[in-house]
């Protein structure tokens, strides 16, 4: 799947504030906030692990030493690096930049707060054999139901991406929003100014602009435990699987 040859590897970001969960995220992060009995990065990392991928990086600022601490360098056979954003937080995009040295040529990136029921590595394998495009994010049709949407679709590509603000009008050409993971190559990463905050919608926006991100369409609706009602939804979905798969 990639140029060399190396196993794909998947970027967590996990290095935020996690304001809307305080006050569980003052002193744990939100990729190690317990659910359904285990930390959320438990669950995630063994999702990544089985849909083959062969590396993480894992990007850090908010309490990463606890995340390096509970999780190690390695996880359910995962080897895992670490990206720390330092003593300031440089939102979404600019902890990729701070990564840059770890980045393979092309590589799966997702957030430590998002739990998404799909195989993960196809986005990666879509943009692979799409050598024209410069990312592949998955999407959902959400048309507002779980947040606020903000991507359109026309075909097999994301036309426009727009972040909303909370309390904005709804848009009704915005009918997917992005699902959690977006497949990119590294050239995108290189061309973004080093150690300046920046957020992963500029990227998203500008790509969707000049034509060179795809979309992925998902199915199933996406998990996140960015809110206690995202949280709740999650750990239900889980405890039920696990029942279901007791019964079997």
């Amino acid at each position: 799947m990639r140029a060399d040859a190396s196993p794909p590897q998947a970027v967590v970001l996990a290095g935020g504030l996690g304001t809307r969960m305080h006050p569980r995220t003052e002193h744990t992060p939100k990729f190690l906030l317990p659910v359904a009995g285990r930390p959320f990065g438990a669950w995630l990392l063994e999702r990544l692990a089985s849909a083959g991928f062969g590396e993480v990086v894992l990007c850090v600022g908010h309490l990463g030493d606890a995340v390096r601490r509970a999780m190690g360098d390695r996880f359910a056979g995962l080897p895992l690096r670490y990206a720390d954003d330092g003593p300031d937080l440089l939102g979404t995009a600019g902890a990729l930049r701070r990564a840059l040295p770890q980045l393979a040529p092309v590589f799966l990136m997702t957030y430590g707060d998002s739990y998404l029921p799909f195989d993960y590595l196809t986005p990666l394998r879509d943009l692979c054999t799409h050598p024209g495009a410069l990312g592949t994010m998955a999407v959902y049709r959400n048309k507002d139901r779980f947040d606020a949407s903000n991507a359109a679709v026309s075909g097999d590509l994301v036309v426009r991406y727009e972040k909303r603000r909370a309390g904005a009008p709804p848009d009704p050409a915005l009918d997917h929003i992005d699902y959690g993971a977006t497949a990119l190559r590294r050239e995108v990463v290189e061309a973004l100014p080093a150690d300046a905050p920046l957020g992963f919608e500029v990227v998203q926006r500008d790509l969707a602009a000049r034509g060179r991100l795809r979309a992925f369409s998902v199915a199933a609706r996406f998990y996140e435990i960015g809110s206690e009602q995202g949280l709740r939804d999650l750990e239900a979905a889980l405890t039920t699987a696990a029942a279901t798969e007791e019964r079997r």
